[in-house]
Order: C-alpha cells, then sequence, then structure tokens
C-alpha cells in the first residue's frame, strides 16, 4: 500500500511544528536563548507556580534533566523556586521580574511567527484549524491517559 506523506497527517503536524520551532528558534538566538529555555519560559508564562515534578511530566522530560535547566536558569535569575506552603518538599516554579521584558519580546515573536506559519489562511480557516487540532488534541490527549493499547486489546 503506497501512502503519500503529503497527506499523512502524523507528518504533516510533526513537520508544520518542527518548522515553527527552527524559525522560532532563529528568532531567538538574538536574545541568547536556547530552544530549552524558551520553552521552559514560555510554558512558566502559562503555568506560574507549577511544581517541578508537575512541569517535569507537563514537558514530557526527566526531573533531573528538568533540575539541570532550572539550576541555569536561576542562576541567571530568570526563574525562581519557592517552596510549596502547604508541602515543604514540592517546589514551585516562578518567572522572575528580571526575565519579564525578555518575556514580552518572546510572546511577540511567537505571535510573529504564529501569523507567519498561517499567513496564506484566512480568519474563518485559522479559526478551523485551530478547533480541529484542539480536538485532535483532546482526543489523544484521553486516549494516552487510558490504558496502553496491549492492555486495551486484552
Amino acid at each position: 500500500m503506497e501512502e503519500d506523506l503529503d497527506h499523512n497527517i502524523g507528518f504533516l503536524v510533526h513537520d508544520v511544528a518542527r518548522l515553527m520551532r527552527t524559525i522560532y528558534d532563529r528568532r531567538m538566538a538574538p536574545l541568547g536563548l536556547t530552544r530549552s529555555q524558551w520553552w521552559v519560559l514560555n510554558h512558566l508564562y502559562f503555568h506560574q507556580g507549577i511544581s517541578q515534578s508537575e512541569f517535569a511530566s507537563l514537558l514530557d522530560i526527566e526531573k533531573a534533566a528538568l533540575g539541570r535547566l532550572l539550576d541555569r536558569m536561576e542562576a541567571k535569575d530568570w526563574i525562581e523556586r519557592r517552596r510549596d506552603t502547604q508541602d515543604r518538599r514540592t517546589k514551585r516554579v516562578y518567572l522572575t521580574d528580571k526575565v519579564k521584558p525578555t518575556l514580552q519580546i518572546m510572546r511577540d515573536l511567537a505571535s510573529v511567527t504564529r501569523d507567519d506559519a498561517m499567513r496564506s489562511l484566512g480568519d474563518e480557516e485559522r479559526e478551523t484549524l485551530t478547533g480541529l487540532l484542539k480536538r485532535m488534541r483532546d482526543d489523544l490527549s484521553e486516549l494516552a491517559a487510558g490504558p496502553a493499547m496491549s492492555e486495551a486489546a486484552e
């Protein structure tokens, strides 16, 4: 069975995401940010106060790797870790005021990158695309939360 990669949704979504990351990487380079750093800062923008464990899960990286990355970012005074008031063993991660001007530039360049990625789409097409991708994400999240495929087949 012959398959056309230009019509394979998995390859298309992956390629679009890869190209957007590549372009955004180039736009972040003058700010001195690596992909890992801008990825963390962008997620913290939306998840201020997240625990380190939850953050590692959200980013889909090992806790130790995230810990080392946060150590470097904390040394630059971009983030701070605070003990949870309810559970002293838990550390929560926050953006600092020092990184907020950089974060504003990042957010502006992210908007430009999204607009560039969808420049050939009209407003209605953009809304449709966003809605469809959200539905796909929700469906896949539901599947990911369920039993493993081998368990579901039993």
